[in-house]
């Protein structure tokens, strides 16, 4: 005789919270409240700490912040009916604070879960803020168990998800995360969540955060995986997205003994009517897809959320600006960015031309700000202290600060915030200029290296322009291949591609005069930045010792360009900032 089952209908809000936007967060968890009712569902999951955006860092420390989110949290479940709803929020239990989940119903809060690993290290600093829970929480929905977790709680082997697994004792996981983004996590994540959901026989829901937050970015995404480790639904990266789906419960499957484990006991009522159902997205995006992506959601929502509207960038006719100015345009849209050209005596004609096709191609404003005379006026201010001396990098490096003292002005002038152009591997080796290239608001590719520049620039042509193509540029130029000798049909021309990289600062200059060519250089950096290996370590690999001692000694020497300059979108596994501190005072040499 076939066993009777029953069905449960479970939303997952993916939400993009603001940091301390506690009246704009509450009305989009109460929007998601109205739509998941709407729907049917019997359970809503919404991000980690959603209530008050993560991570909210020392804001903590602030009792009325903490306060007010709180009642945030109380009104939000006012709105709650028929849905049970776990909010992520801040919980106060005395003088304690909790990363928490409050599980909300019928217009009041039932009971609410402790985040029991605080993450600490990395990004992660949740000891400074919280105390760690004690108890896992499980939810009894007409008898089908859920028990209730966040985020770092997936993670370790040890941690509350075993407990909860262990001899099937639940048949759903539900995680509220904000998990923040580097290239390759989606794959690290995706083994973590069927895991769990074969060693518990259990549906795994994992509910993720999505949106910027200063250097970090969630990527949303979503899952749902079933008992035999499938996706069965996924949640759009890089945008908000509202996923639901339907799981069916055998009614008499045996469970295992529920020991010390809490209990929130609900009875769901009768089943009501409920609408059907979209198929559900099994579909991710290719690598470099996912990077760029994170690349336009970390820059649109840092400029947005910080009151901006417009940006300026410098615009050298290289690589570097070029991505930039892609990034830029397709986050906030052409009409908002504008590109200056700021050509010296070193500056090429053809890297003025292609400034300006760049410009053209992407639809944005284009000014050309000659440095000239500026430098002319500075040099000769400087010529008694000089008398004598041979130029040097001193003299380079002016050209780069008047660059940047005329992009930070027209910034403060017109509010428009400036996109530094800088690479993970020039910002690595101290490759740039104090108080010069490196001045600006925003880093954008801050965390990406230079190979993987051009990579992610190739991938950018391949998707088309950012809007329909006008007859003429913003400069009033025919768009057509042959203008000043630039080919191609993407929004990067082909020279700018295929060119020798150069901050033309002095005549003939290519950056290999400085440093190792780039597909040599970024796999040391690689090893010694991200994976922390040894100049030893990263010899015995087969790299030259005594390049890899020069591109040690660059790195250590350059960490106070580093702590002085922009934030800029994380992408890899350990970026400068946050994920790595080191002291600007520091004699040690590995």
């Amino acid at each position: 005789m076939k066993k009777s089952a029953q069905t449960l209908r479970v939303a997952l809000a993916q939400i993009n919270p603001t940091v301390g936007d506690l009246e704009g967060n509450a009305r989009k968890v109460r929007d998601a409240i109205r739509r998941a009712e709407s729907m049917g569902a019997d359970v809503l999951l919404t991000p980690e700490l959603v209530m008050t955006g993560y991570p909210p860092e020392d804001l903590l420390f602030k009792k009325k912040f903490v306060e007010s989110s709180l009642a945030a949290v109380w009104k939000a479940a006012r709105e709650t009916r028929r849905t049970i709803v776990l909010i992520g929020c801040v919980h106060l239990q005395g003088q304690k604070r909790y990363n928490a989940a409050a599980v909300c119903r019928a217009g009041s809060v039932h009971a609410v879960y402790h985040k029991i690993l605080l993450p600490n290290y990395g990004v992660f600093d949740e000891k400074r803020y919280f105390s760690e829970g004690s108890q896992p929480l499980v939810l009894s929905l007409n008898g089908i168990r859920a028990g209730v977790t966040i985020c770092e709680d997936l993670w370790s082997p040890e941690g509350p998800c075993r407990a909860l697994c262990e001899k099937g004792k639940v048949e759903l996981l539900l995680n509220l995360s904000s998990s923040p983004y580097h290239a390759g996590k989606v794959h690290e994540r995706l083994k973590l969540l069927k895991g769990w959901a074969k060693a518990g026989r259990a549906w795994v829901l994992y509910c993720n955060c999505v949106g910027g937050q200063d250097e970090l970015v969630f990527d949303g995404h979503s899952l749902v995986v079933n008992p035999f480790g499938r996706v069965v639904a996924r949640g759009l990266q890089f945008e908000e997205d509202f996923v639901v789906v339907d799981m069916e419960f055998e009614s008499k499957r045996p469970y295992g003994r529920p020991g010390r484990l809490r209990c929130a006991n609900f009875r769901l009522g009768a089943p009501i009517s409920r609408p059907a159902l979209a198929p559900a997205r099994l579909d991710a995006l290719e690598e470099e897809a996912e990077i760029y992506k994170a690349l336009v959601m970390g820059t649109g929502d840092y400029v947005r959320k910080n009151g901006f509207t417009k940006v300026l960038i410098g615009l050298s006719g290289g690589i570097d600006s070029a991505l930039t100015a892609a990034i830029a345009a397709d986050a906030l849209g052409s009409e908002n960015v504008v590109g200056f050209a700021l050509p010296s005596r070193f500056t090429s004609e053809e890297s003025v031309v292609d400034a300006k096709e760049l410009a053209d191609r992407l639809r944005i404003d284009f000014r050309i700000v000659p440095i000239e005379p500026p430098f002319k006026a500075m040099l000769e201010v400087l010529s008694r202290d000089f008398a004598g001396l041979p130029p040097s990098e001193a003299e380079e490096n002016l050209q780069a600060r008047i660059r940047g003292t005329l992009l930070m002005t027209l910034s403060n002038k017109f509010g428009r915030l400036v996109l530094t152009t800088g690479n993970k591997s020039e910002i690595s080796t101290g490759y740039c200029t104090l108080y010069g290239d490196t001045a600006g608001g925003f880093a954008v590719i801050k965390d990406i290296p230079k190979t993987l520049v051009y990579r992610l620039s190739r991938y950018r042509n391949t998707i088309g322009p950012v809007t329909p193509p006008p007859e003429t540029g913003p400069t009033g130029r025919k768009l057509t291949a042959a203008s000043g000798g630039v080919s191609g049909s993407g929004v990067i021309p082909d020279r700018v591609l295929e060119k020798a990289p150069t901050a033309e600062l002095r005549a003939n200059q290519k950056d290999t005069d400085s440093l190792p060519p780039y597909e040599v250089l970024d796999p040391i950096l690689k090893q010694y930045v991200e994976e922390d290996r040894s100049v030893d370590e990263i010899a015995r690999s087969g790299q030259d010792r005594k390049l890899v001692e020069r591109v040690a000694g660059l790195v250590e020497r350059s960490e106070y360009k580093r702590r002085q300059a922009a934030p800029g979108v994380k992408i890899t596994p350990k970026a400068f900032g946050r994920d790595r501190r080191m002291p600007l005072t520091n004699r040690f040499r590995g």
